[in-house]
């Protein structure tokens, strides 16, 4: 069950961040193993001075569309995996809601599952007691 948090700069339509969690969203399903119906999705919409980010760091040079997309997964995925999503989801994001491929930037972090509840005070794996 990923855990997304979408930092980008204010003034962005409600049409244009539903595209973008909805073609987030698909990248996460055909190649991160995502069932259809887990989405989690968190937006920061910030303004410029409390959104610092290089604009020419390695894949630069970056717009204000710039977007810093931070998952956290209860599980990992291989090498293979990952790379698979960070180019389907370039290659999707180019084209709703326009984003260059240089402005997505994409950070994940894993962590175990019994490190999750996913509400009622319960944690998703039985504690040891």
């Amino acid at each position: 069950m990923p855990y997304v948090r979408i930092s980008l700069l204010e003034g962005k339509s409600a049409d244009y961040l539903g595209s973008l969690s909805d073609t987030l969203h698909q990248a996460m399903v055909e190649t991160f193993n995502v069932p259809a119906k887990d989405r989690f999705h968190i937006f920061h919409q910030l303004a410029s001075e409390a959104f610092v980010f290089d604009r020419e760091y390695m894949c630069g040079p970056r717009s204000d569309d710039f977007v810093l997309i931070a998952i956290t997964t209860g599980r990992t995925r291989d090498a293979a995996t990952r790379q698979a999503f960070f180019r389907r989801l370039a290659d999707l994001l180019e084209i709703a809601p326009g984003i260059r491929r240089q402005d997505v930037m994409v950070v994940i972090t894993n962590s175990e599952m019994g490190e999750w509840s996913f509400g009622d005070g319960v944690s998703a794996l039985p504690v040891a007691v």
